[in-house]
């Protein structure tokens, strides 16, 4: 056991906090640094909640091949602190959180969400939700305790492994309760009459969802199951999944297509063309579906969020569920119900609503069920299909890239030109072609808007070394070509420094 190191931060740098939770590769997520952020974090809970000590963590997981690993560390580290491990089991992210919100006690998600299987992250949980940037911060420096000094890595390791993997394959306590938030608000003929395609993949809300949908009067195709971990990214839908979803659609007659991410934060929603709606529309018309009245969303959602007119009040922050969790709870004191959304499609209920004449509670972390659920009950509401409700958005429309394995050099780089006015001329350069800047915020990387209406928006991802582009523009046309010509021009760039 290593003893030269007084915090978390220092004993692995390379593993640090992004948009939403630690992320790192799979080699730098070893039992040593999983057990030290474990009793770091257990410690923080108890200092800062000393009239309630834990003495319970609940730890669920995703279906990652390195997960199990991970939690079994976990599990050794709680241990060490005298505190339960309460095996959620591998389940929605969101259902963690709301069995913790339930429960009074704090915990634990070994996932890496969205990105590929050799990285892997831990998100945590107190009993009021999701920790805040300065929950992260405090964490990273805090002292290490001396339970883990004292401790040997392996310790106990391969017995909570074995009880681990045997958990896998059965439902929790946690996932019955997320179950039942959504049965007891929606009818059992909520979603009568449409032929859903469940694309399974390797999400850990695969068998889940395929329970529930039919529960909710929905005839369900299920497809693309895979024993391999597939890193389903709905801010960076490729165009060979556009052209499968479509291809889906067509061959199986399907009224849509649903899906989330690795860990079910995000949702993936297509309509009966095999369109790919961006998660940010999706936030839209969640939002209007539940009579929201106050948004707060990230920058790089779509300005259709205040042209629409459906909100009296919008709220912008940086990127990162933490941030818009913490606008939420700035707005707690305004008349009504408040709910923020991300572009990924993760949807965040701030306040408690009446739903199905009874009380949805506030769950503020990314929720990708809630969106799914109200979008397919609008589109059989009599409103036409899901292809019209889309339709009847303002007219600004989202799309996202990204560039992988970009050194962080190179993204700071980038962005400091094109925001400094003194490198205007380099930027100008750098644009030429696309457009003429007219407006930059930096509120979130750097975010440009062009001359004639379209927004182009770079910034360095937070979960990993990646360089992300989004772009807004009057017709999907245009704003697909604005990211081809965009992606075309970061990739030169990259390549040539």
């Amino acid at each position: 056991m290593m003893s030269a190191v007084n915090s978390p931060r220092e004993l692995a740098p390379e593993v640090a906090f992004g948009t939403s939770g630690l992320r790192a590769s799979v080699q730098a997520l070893s039992a040593e640094v999983v057990q030290a952020w474990t009793c770091c974090f257990l410690a923080y809970m108890a200092a800062c909640h000393p009239e309630r000590q834990p003495d319970r963590l609940l730890i669920g997981w995703d279906l990652r091949p390195s997960s199990p690993d991970m939690v079994a560390s976990a599990c050794v580290a709680a241990s060490l602190m005298g505190v339960e491990p309460v095996l959620a089991g591998a389940l929605p992210t969101p259902a963690l959180a709301l069995a913790c919100m339930q429960e009074g006690m704090p915990g634990l998600m070994v996932t890496g969400s969205h990105i590929p299987f050799d990285m892997n992250g831990i998100k945590f949980y107190t009993p009021e939700g999701e920790i805040s940037k300065q929950d992260e911060a405090a964490m990273a420096a805090w002292p290490l305790a001396a339970a883990w000094y004292a401790s040997q890595p392996y310790a106990d390791f391969a017995g909570w492994l074995a009880v681990v993997q045997a958990q896998s394959g059965h439902a929790s306590k946690a996932l019955q309760g997320y179950r039942e938030r959504y049965l007891g608000c929606f009818s059992g003929d909520a979603l009568q009459g449409l032929r859903v395609g469940l694309y399974q993949h390797s999400s850990v809300a695969r068998d889940f969802l395929a329970e529930l949908l039919p529960q909710l009067g929905a005839e369900v195709i299920l497809i693309g199951r895979s024993d391999q971990f597939v890193p389903i990214d709905t801010e960076a839908v490729s165009s060979d999944d556009q052209r499968q979803f479509a291809d889906w659609c067509r061959d199986y007659a399907l009224d849509a297509l649903v899906s989330t991410d690795g860990d079910a934060d995000r949702p993936l929603l297509c309509d009966g063309h095999g369109n790919f709606i961006p998660g940010d529309q999706l936030g839209m018309m969640t939002a209007h579906y539940l009579g929201i009245k106050t948004a707060v969303a990230p920058v790089s959602c779509t300005s259709a969020l205040e042209s629409s007119g459906w909100f009296s009040m919008v709220q912008r922050t940086r990127i990162g569920s933490p941030f818009v969790i913490a606008a939420m709870q700035a707005l707690s004191a305004v008349e009504g119900a408040v709910a923020g959304f991300e572009a990924n499609g993760g949807f965040l209920l701030g306040t408690d609503i009446v739903l199905g004449g009874r009380i949805m509670t506030a769950l503020p972390t990314r929720d990708s069920l809630l969106p799914i659920l109200c979008t397919l009950v609008a589109s059989r509401g009599g409103e036409g299909t899901l292809a019209d409700c889309v339709a009847r958005l303002p007219q600004r429309f989202t799309r996202a890239d990204r560039i992988r394995s970009v050194p962080a050099a190179v993204s700071t780089d980038l962005l400091a030109r094109c925001a400094d006015e003194a490198a205007s001329m380099w930027r100008d350069s750098f644009m030429s072609g696309i457009g003429r800047v007219v407006q930059v915020d930096q509120t979130d990387g750097v975010r440009m808007t062009l001359e004639q209406g379209g927004i182009v928006h770079f910034r360095a991802s937070g979960n990993a070394p990646e360089l992300r582009c989004y772009v807004e523009a009057g017709a999907v046309a245009e704003a697909e070509a604005l990211l081809a010509v965009c992606m075309e021009r970061l990739r030169a760039h990259v390549a040539a420094v």
